[in-house]
């Protein structure tokens, strides 16, 4: 079944006198379970994408439906709300909040909900430990390696059970030892968990850990392939 599944869907701006297709009719379906690198040079449309798939940002025309779910015509409430309920987001700049602990953080998804389940500190400790923090629950951001709080970041979107996770450059304020450990990371969630994830990377290197790569450029999908390596 499609996970996500966008037809003809177009993003775009006014730039002073011209307008910039950011997004030029993308069709694409990613299934459940797969595990997707959105890659392209600076400008190709790869980051317009990850917002409008991850309902930051609502497409101009066409169509986006989200776990079968038409979002394209959705009020910010609404996407609000879909937001918590269907997609965990893991940052570059890992978006943690610097005053409150580790598990603080991973609860914050949680004070969201439309019911804020009782049990969330117990929601935010299994998540920590899912990703071998439960030693550092209690440790401040300031107080953690830029690993460990990615980690933290990943725990965060995972402990309200989205199936979606999306990643924007999640390596990219990592050293190459510590970007590997994230990536067979999420190679283990995916596979473990069976977790979607799409993963937005310049890198080739942190491609390689995806099953398939989808490359834009002036807005357009150029290439969408199966990864062999």
């Amino acid at each position: 079944m499609a996970l996500i599944e966008t037809s003809q869907m177009e993003k775009k701006y006014e730039v002073g006198d011209s307008i910039v297709h950011a997004l030029d009719k993308v069709s694409l379906q990613i299934s459940s379970g797969e595990f997707v690198a959105v890659m392209g040079p600076s400008g190709s449309g790869k980051s317009t994408f990850m917002n409008v798939i991850g309902c930051l940002d609502e497409p101009t025309a066409g169509r986006y439906l989200l776990d079968g779910i038409d979002v394209s015509q959705m009020d910010r409430d609404a996407l609000a709300e879909i937001r918590n309920e269907k997609i965990g987001f893991v940052f570059q700049g890992f978006n943690l909040l610097s005053r409150t602990t580790a598990l603080e953080n991973v609860e914050v998804p949680l004070l969201y909900s439309k019911s804020i389940p009782k049990n969330r500190k117990d929601m935010a400790r299994e998540a920590l430990k899912l990703l071998g923090l439960e030693d550092r629950q209690q440790h401040h951001p300031n107080q953690l390696s830029g690993g460990q709080q990615q980690r933290v970041a990943i725990a965060r979107a995972l402990v309200n059970n989205a199936p979606l996770l999306l990643a924007d450059e999640p390596t990219g304020n990592l050293d190459t030892k510590t970007s590997i450990e994230i990536m067979e990371l999420f190679v283990r969630l995916n596979e473990e968990k069976k977790i979607t994830i799409v993963l937005v990377t310049h890198e080739p290197d942190i491609s390689t850990f995806s099953k398939r790569i989808i490359r834009f450029l002036d807005g357009k999908i150029v290439s969408d392939k199966e990864n062999r390596s």
